[in-house]
């Protein structure tokens, strides 16, 4: 009896000790977000830029799972024609459609929801 109280008190131990790794891991994760998100600076429309630049351009710099490319016209008029708050909801919350998928804050949940708003005003400002 005793060997199956050791077992599990080691297998609960080692439990715990995998998720503080996690917990370290995820941590570290949203610390450098939100240093990267510190270190964007400046007014709206440039801030945008940088916030594009550093969050959003790997998807919308290559049409990755459907995103629209930035200053692709044609690819954003529907999305445009929308209005900014769809875009908006669509970029905070996350949205599938037909033709793509766009994660909640392009998976960067650290972002704030205005930072988010500032990176869309800036793709949709290139398209027009």
């Amino acid at each position: 009896m005793d060997t199956a109280v050791e077992l599990k008190d080691s297998a609960v131990a080692g439990a715990s000790n995998a998720i503080d790794s996690v917990k370290d891991v995820s941590s570290a994760a949203v610390e450098k977000s939100s240093e990267i998100i510190a270190s964007v600076t400046g007014d709206d429309a440039n801030k945008g830029e940088s916030i594009y630049g550093k969050f959003c351009v790997a998807c919308h710099g290559a049409g990755v799972a459907g995103a629209p490319k930035l200053g692709d016209k044609t690819a954003w008029d529907a999305r445009i024609a929308q209005g900014d708050a769809v875009l908006m909801q669509h970029a905070i919350e996350g949205y599938k459609g037909s033709t793509g998928y766009m994660p909640p804050k392009g998976g960067y949940m650290s972002l704030g929801d205005d930072d988010v708003s500032l990176a869309v005003q800036f793709m949709v400002s290139q398209a027009k």
